[in-house]
């Protein structure tokens, strides 16, 4: 099968190296426009157009994927397939252009953590566990019938960046099962709404910078688990002496505050731990507005509270 493949950033990556690596045809690569970035506004190319240029594949970066112009190119490779991972919403006449239709990996469980922050969600949110689901496009973003899933145990510890990693691996090869059970006809289509009977739908929308501030009147783990569903990025914050203090890790303990939820104990050298509803949360990775980031110990010292 011919296939073209749609995706921007470092976890779209990993499932175009299992591709090639997989002996998949891949014709083309469709990614964002190269935009400029850093002081000197040089033009940055995304992580998938980096791999394609090293790998010698066409690469095509349409402003707008309705331009007559870029349709026309799609039209000529005569795809068989396309295969979206990380890319943004496609129009119809994208989506339903290939014979065999158009593929896409989603970093949940379908139908839960439909959206565009799925990893971040699911932790912030204290799943259990999560994982990678392959489904064939149609019209209402992250609807359609399900082809494969791979569930993942999660331990309650790791952040959206450790999980991301491990969802992008996991991705890549359920992508590769998911291209191969299409070429050889040896798939089943599952329709979403066949698990929504009795069962509370949770959405992963995108998340913006007020979303991030911690709310220390929430409980301990509650804290917690947002700490590290927003970490590395977009990070949870809090204000420190009027300053946004970025936390990028952090333990948490349950038991009777002895001040009002958003005070904070410290001994100015090894912990600096904020009250909440019904505990302790305990910064131990943090960044303060202006500085670079570092562990707590590093931070009291050269911080007085």
């Amino acid at each position: 099968m011919k296939i073209i493949f749609m995706g921007t950033p470092q976890f779209a990556v990993a499932s175009l190296d299992a591709l090639i690596k997989a002996g998949c045809e891949v014709i083309a690569v469709v990614t964002a426009p190269d935009k400029p970035a850093g002081r000197g506004q040089k033009l940055n190319e995304s992580a998938v157009k980096q791999y394609a240029v090293a790998n010698g594949l066409k690469v095509l970066q349409p402003e707008k994927l309705k331009d007559p112009e870029f349709l026309d190119k799609l039209k000529s490779l005569h795809a068989d397939l396309q295969v979206v991972v990380a890319f943004r919403m496609l129009p119809e006449v994208v989506w339903n252009m290939p014979p065999r239709g158009t593929i896409n990996l989603h970093a949940s469980l379908l139908p839960q953590y439909r959206g565009a922050a799925p990893i971040n969600w699911v932790l912030i949110n204290g799943e259990k566990e999560s994982g990678v689901t392959t489904f064939f496009l149609k019209h209402e973003i992250d609807t359609g019938d399900i082809l494969f899933t791979e569930k993942i145990t999660l331990t309650g510890h790791e952040t959206a960046g450790e999980l991301h990693d491990r969802l992008m691996n996991k991705g890549a090869g359920l992508l590769v099962k998911t291209v191969k059970g299409v070429e050889s006809g040896r798939y089943n289509e599952h329709p979403q709404s066949a698990l929504l009977d009795g069962v509370e739908l949770k959405h992963a929308p995108k998340i913006f910078k007020e979303d991030c501030l911690l709310d220390w009147l929430q409980p301990a783990e509650s804290i917690y688990n947002k700490i590290r569903g927003l970490s590395p990025y977009p990070t949870a914050y809090t204000l420190l002496n009027d300053k946004i203090l970025k936390v990028f890790n952090a333990e948490f303990e349950t038991a009777e505050p002895g001040i009002q939820p958003g005070g904070f104990l410290t001994d100015n050298k090894t912990y600096l731990k904020f009250a909440t509803q019904d505990g302790y949360v305990h910064l131990t990775d943090v960044q303060l507005e202006g500085k670079k980031q570092m562990d707590i110990a590093q931070f009291l010292r050269g911080v007085k509270l």
